[in-house]
């Protein structure tokens, strides 16, 4: 039998804890780190990676993505959706800026009801979605680079060129926090197998993303699930079938005060990943909502709380 795909997480979780390196990082937390790590992800049965060994709040991570791909980077319009996984970095330059001790729903509720305070508070700079969608050059013109790469896998499904990424040197300063998944890569095999054509096989697309910064107790398991996501959409777009979502990390770390949510996932067995289904085609990458996901069979083992690192 072959062994569960998810313990490349845990391989890689308990590398970091028995060879990690112990540091300072910026937000004082302190780290346990490690350079370099591979992790891969096969979706062509209709496999979704949603790990099992603690339960991954899929859809919150699927409506992240969507936000990506609308291009928006404002709080307002993300807390709208109930996603509040990006209210942690607007607060606490709020609070270092007016003293204010306000709670999380406060700032939220303040967020949501007024939108003078949104435009002032809420902005989180020209993050993610920003350049995915609206990259602007140095002469001014914006580009859609999600748009590009489906042109691109449409007419030249060989290039070596299909890729998009988010760190844009001349705009890190403005963003709440630099990208951390920077680059997405993708590739199509099939392209000349005339004898699967012939049976209605459609070619594979496989996306490689790239990760700088790796929070392997709370980030990893949430951006593989919408990263999978992701490569489930644009395959449906161009018309072929998910592959291999491919994730590689740089600095990919376990949090000092994540100790014990690091030792309990070892001590849990992964179970079957669930199953993803598009329910329906949209006419563009921009007309997906959370209700065209359709999850069945998962089954993980309960959420473990642990604090996000600001």
């Amino acid at each position: 039998m072959a062994r569960h795909p998810e313990y490349q997480y845990l391989d890689l979780i308990e590398h970091v804890l028995h060879h990690g390196d112990r540091r300072i990082d910026r937000t004082g937390v302190g780290t346990l780190s490690s350079f370099g790590a591979m992790m891969r992800f096969d979706l062509s049965d209709g496999a979704f990676p949603a790990f099992t060994t603690k339960r991954v709040y899929w859809k919150t991570a699927v409506k992240e993505m969507l936000w990506f791909l609308t291009g928006q980077t404002d709080l307002q319009s993300l807390l709208r959706e109930n996603v509040r996984i990006w209210t942690d970095w607007p607060l606490a330059k709020y609070r270092q800026a007016t003293g204010e001790d306000i709670s999380q729903d406060e700032f939220e509720a303040r967020i949501l009801s007024d939108d003078d305070f949104s435009r002032r508070w809420g902005n989180l700079g020209p993050i993610y979605g920003k350049q995915w969608r609206r990259w602007l050059d140095a002469d001014g013109k914006e580009h859609d680079q999600i748009a590009t790469v489906i042109e691109t896998l449409k007419t030249k499904p060989s290039s070596r060129r299909m890729l998009f990424h988010a760190w844009n040197v001349a705009e890190l300063d403005q963003m709440a926090l630099p990208p951390c998944h920077m680059t997405y890569q993708f590739h199509v095999t099939g392209l000349g197998d005339e004898r699967e054509a012939s049976k209605g096989a459609k070619p594979r697309l496989s996306l490689l993303v790239g990760q700088r910064s790796c929070d392997l107790g709370l980030g990893a398991p949430f951006n593989i699930a919408q990263e999978a996501a992701l490569l489930h959409m644009i395959a449906q777009q161009v018309d072929m079938t998910p592959g291999e979502l491919v994730w590689v990390g740089g600095d990919t770390h376990l949090y000092l005060n994540h100790m014990d949510l690091a030792h309990t996932l070892l001590t849990r067995e992964p179970r079957p990943f669930p199953k993803l289904r598009l329910l329906t085609r949209p006419e563009s990458i921009d007309g997906y909502t959370i209700d065209d996901f359709e999850v069945t069979g998962y089954d993980p083992h309960p959420a473990i709380d642990a604090p996000v690192a600001v």
